[in-house]
């Protein structure tokens, strides 16, 4: 029985491996997550009008056919900081365009694939900022952003007036680019995307109710974000499915 305190030492080392290792996995399960922000991708590249993969660095947040987008609202969480996009044909998993850009924590942003040309295979990366404070109460906000192949002039939200011509709601979007947000009203509209001002704009094409029914309103509602997303090629060259359409994403 006196051997008994010599064999207490050899236990406890016996057990050192065990509270090491419990030790180390404690130190992993300290280190922060990383900072997060969120994305929603877009195809709208009727050029490359495939599926395709959008890849944040290796995640992929999107496998989209042309004019589809990720489910309303359905952002998806990626790491914060300096990264690479992707854009891969979803068959073959060649890229067809990339982006080097940086994610803000915390915010949140749009990935658009669009197309610069009407040249087989054009692709390219557009990301927004998406501003989704809550809008003030009884308003809603919109954008529009411009991805209309072959037009040379910007393109303006616009609602028609009974008179002739229209009435911009946001005006002078670029192409390739999004518009801030603004305030509405609520309600039922059926906006219009224009060239030009006044009596002398030209209708590009009719939002609808924003799923491909131009010739309805759609009702916005109070505390709702949308963005209005113009895609597709000027031309009537080109197959009905890929000339100018306009849509609309709820960003809330």
């Amino acid at each position: 029985m006196k051997l008994l305190p010599f064999l207490r030492p050899a236990a406890l080392l016996a057990t050192l491996p065990a509270m090491l290792a419990f030790s180390a996995c404690n130190k992993d399960d300290d280190k922060p997550a990383p900072a997060q922000a969120r994305v929603l991708a877009v195809q709208a590249a009727p050029s490359a009008n495939v599926q395709v993969k959008v890849l944040v660095d290796t995640k992929n947040v999107g496998q989209l056919s042309y004019g589809q987008n990720i489910q309303n609202g359905n952002y998806t969480s990626v790491d914060a900081g300096s990264r690479m996009i992707y854009v891969n044909d979803a068959s073959s998993n060649n890229t067809i365009a990339s982006l080097k850009t940086t994610f803000d924590q915390n915010k949140s942003y749009s990935i658009f694939a669009y197309s610069p040309t009407t040249a087989l295979g054009s692709a390219d990366i557009l990301v927004t900022p998406d501003d989704l404070m809550v809008p003030t109460a009884g308003k809603a906000k919109i954008r529009i952003v411009n991805l209309g192949v072959s037009l040379t002039n910007p393109v303006s939200l616009s609602v028609l007036l009974p008179q002739g011509g229209t009435s911009d709601i946001v005006p002078m979007v670029a192409f390739a680019k999004a518009s801030a947000f603004t305030e509405i009203t609520p309600g039922p509209y059926n906006f219009a995307v224009s060239t030009g001002t006044g009596t002398s704009a030209v209708v590009e094409a009719m939002v609808g109710d924003g799923n491909g029914n131009t010739a309805v309103s759609r009702t916005y509602e109070a505390g709702k974000i949308y963005t209005v997303v113009l895609r597709g090629v000027k031309s009537s060259a080109v197959a009905t499915d890929l000339r100018l359409k306009a849509s609309v994403i709820q960003n809330n």
